[in-house]
């Protein structure tokens, strides 16, 4: 053997191991040649009984003659190796084994149009050439050579350099014996040097944080069984269906006092969490994200592992069941993704084969300065195809059925938080980042016609037009957009004292005019609750009373406000304090009566919501809303309609921003007859002081606000009441 190529793979350097290791026809015999650090003798023992024995060339590497038919692979043998003490093993031969990934998949993967990546890269079970193992592949074209290490190789390098498969930049090896559970990363030697070990890119599992290693998951064979809701959901996701979202970070939902404080498992929530929001009466669950994360401060919006469910709540078959179990229980389950930055761990993407591969080489484009991480390169199609493919990972293997996706501002634009002359323009000159535009819109189109029925939601703060408007139009094609300017101004408006909204009270009334700008969600999220924000209780003015009044007041605005609802978790029953990731919610609080009070109030706006056409049918239509009176500024006073289609009953909604009731307040409404009340927000059961018209008022035929007929009503204090005719 070439003595130049054995110190070569010795030093873990060798640019082509396959060529070298393993065996190979010489002439009319064979040659194999392996690397194994711990033996003092290696032997090749054939399935004939042949015995050869490989002379050491250098450092680890034996090579030596072998039988013509172990050389063509025609026979299987074993490596048994002898150490200095004595010690004895036998281990089968990795470089026995010819390539997994197929001619296609190379081409897919070239082109950056390998919509199922997962199924070619990461690490997969599989019987492969009559041995069981698993097969691993990842994407580092600038490495002089990957190895997978772990467990299974003492973490040596120099043990299993991967083979390079042509131009795509895709290195594989399969590596028989290694099963579930088993821990890897891939050393790189890079480029520049240096050699580093990685987590897999497109890993399905890791270790436990703060360990860092990628862990070999099976995610094959679950059993699902929710045909029924994958049928309807497209009806249960439409514009036209009522969407309401209770947001959660599953770490901090609830814990477990008895056994040291930890946090459910994904077993432990599909069973309580759903059940919880199920008698809520809410729709979806959104989950803060679950792919794996390093720092539990980051919430999870620092992901290293985008294709691996985080291992703090259990393995993804769990997590399977717990979305199951939502899909049982009538819930869709909408998934925070994060494709707009990745964290500077040194496990993770930056830098990953000794150069600038998933992120930018200019901290211009490359760094975020908010956040301390690195961006993607949209433009790079490799990168463009991992980040797609995830989409549609979580929604074909995990049946999830929406993607919110976060931090959509800081992607469109490259001056996102930048200050002049920091940032590089794009192609026209522009602010613009035309690359992840095109990324946002290939990811909806193909989301959308590859699963039936999904949604996506782009958290976006800008005015960038139609987020929500077809991609082949010129939109990125999301279903629908968080309605920030919303949340900002009426937040704005509520935490000011009542006599002072006078002067503010075009920040509950103008919301309305870019209302159906696009298909929008009224988010009240954890942003909304963190970092010295306080609780949306604590952010209300007034005495303890009114703190609660206002509370339900702005609840009962929200809820009959055009859009879908979106509300963190804490929220519904008032949470006393502002959201700590690092405990559970305060559930003690929770069952005091002015706080289960809240918690009823927001159970029967679910219902009410879903049970009446005209307050979700249409929520993205102008024509679901009509103005009774948004001038009475002096009295904090408004009043409008909410319209579904012909024939459903209208809704009529008067909001009183004050402490003060207003006995036989007058507005105009479209028919006569007996309207009554469906919902008071002041209402004893809810805490409040039970002012209003249990029994329903009735319209008398005399003209009010360009109407024909006129509702005489009491307003109570600091309330919202809601009527509808019958």
């Amino acid at each position: 053997m070439d003595l130049e190529a054995a110190e070569a793979l010795a030093a873990g350097r060798h640019h082509d191991p396959f060529a070298v290791l393993g065996p190979h026809r010489a002439g009319a015999a064979g040659r194999l040649t392996a690397i194994d650090p711990g033996a003092d003798r290696l032997e090749v023992r054939g399935a004939s009984g042949a015995v050869f024995v490989l002379e050491r060339i250098a450092g680890p590497v034996f090579s030596g003659p072998v039988s013509a038919a172990i050389g063509d692979r025609s026979e299987s043998y074993v490596l048994h190796g002898t150490g200095a003490d004595g010690a004895e093993w036998d281990h089968d031969d990795a470089f026995r084994f010819g390539p997994v990934l197929t001619d296609f998949d190379e081409y897919l993967l070239g082109e950056g149009a390998h919509h199922r990546l997962w199924e070619a890269l990461g690490a997969h079970r599989m019987r492969h050439e009559g041995s069981d193992g698993t097969h691993f592949a990842v994407w580092a074209p600038n490495a002089r050579r990957v190895s997978v290490v772990g467990d299974m190789n003492g973490w040596d390098g120099r043990r299993h350099p991967m083979r390079r498969r042509g131009a795509t930049g895709v290195s594989e090896i399969f590596l028989p014996g290694v099963g579930e559970g088993a821990a890897y990363k891939y050393e790189i030697l890079g480029r520049d040097g240096r050699v580093v070990q990685k987590a897999d890119p497109v890993g399905f599992g890791a270790e436990h944080p703060t360990a860092t290693a990628s862990v070999v998951r099976d995610i094959r064979g679950y059993g699902w069984d929710d045909d029924g809701w994958m049928e309807t959901r497209a009806a249960r996701n439409s514009r036209d269906a009522p969407i309401s979202v209770y947001e959660v970070h599953l770490g901090s939902w609830r814990r477990r006092h008895d056994e040291g404080g930890r946090p459910l498992s994904y077993r432990e929530h599909a069973e309580e969490l759903v059940g919880y929001a199920r008698d809520m009466g809410f729709t979806h669950l959104e989950l803060m994200p679950v792919s794996e994360f390093p720092f539990d401060g980051s919430w999870g919006y620092q992901p290293v592992g985008l294709y691996a469910p985080t291992i703090r709540f259990g393995p993804p078959h769990e997590f399977r069941d717990l979305v199951q179990a939502a899909h049982g229980a009538g819930l869709g389950v909408i998934l925070d993704w994060v494709p707009g930055h990745f964290p500077t761990d040194a496990h993770g993407l930056g830098r990953f084969d000794g150069t600038a591969l998933y992120e930018h080489a200019d901290p211009r484009e490359g760094f975020h300065r908010d956040w301390n991480t690195l961006i993607y390169n949209y433009g790079r199609r490799e990168v463009a195809n991992f980040l797609v493919a995830n989409a549609l990972y979580w929604l074909d293997e995990y049946h999830v059925d929406g993607l919110r996706v976060d931090a959509v501002a800081s992607m469109l634009y490259r001056d996102y938080s930048r200050p002049e002359g920091d940032w590089v323009p794009n192609v026209h000159g522009g602010r613009e980042n035309l690359e992840a535009i095109a990324l946002m819109q290939r990811m909806n189109t193909l989301v959308y016609g590859e699963h039936d029925g999904i949604l996506t939601v782009a958290e976006e703060s800008t005015s960038y037009p139609a987020v929500s408007g077809p991609a082949h139009a010129g939109g990125l094609g999301f279903g629908y957009k968080w309605n920030m300017g919303w949340m900002n101004d009426t937040l704005d408006y509520i935490a000011r004292a009542p006599e002072y909204r006078k002067y503010h009270h075009h920040q509950v009334t103008n919301t309305i005019s870019w209302a159906f700008s696009e298909n929008f969600v009224l988010p009240v999220s954890h942003d909304e609750v963190v970092h010295g924000k306080g609780s949306m209780l604590e952010k209300m003015p007034g005495d303890e009373w009114q703190k609660f009044a206002n509370l339900r007041a702005y609840y009962g605005y929200m809820w009959s406000h055009p859009g879908k609802k979106l509300l963190f978790m804490g929220c519904e029953f008032g949470q006393p304090a502002e959201w700590n990731h690092d405990r559970e919610l305060d559930w003690e609080a929770a069952a005091l009566p002015r706080h289960s009070g809240v918690r009823d109030l927001v159970r029967d706006l679910n219902a009410l919501y879903r049970a009446t056409p005209a307050l979700h049918v249409k929520d993205c239509e102008a024509e679901g809303f009509a103005w009774v009176d948004h001038g009475d500024a002096d009295l904090s006073v408004l009043s409008f309609l909410r319209l579904g289609r012909e024939g459903d009953a209208p809704v009529l909604v008067v909001c009183n921003f004050t402490p003060v009731p207003r006995e036989g307040y007058r507005l105009g409404v479209p028919r006569g007859g007996h309207w009554r009340e469906v919902l008071n927000t002041d209402a004893a059961r809810y805490g409040g002081s039970g002012m209003g018209q249990p029994g329903g008022r009735n319209a008398v035929a005399a003209p009010s606000h360009g109407r024909d007929h006129t509702l005489e009503i009491t307003l109570p204090p600091l309330a919202v009441v809601m009527f509808s005719p019958g």
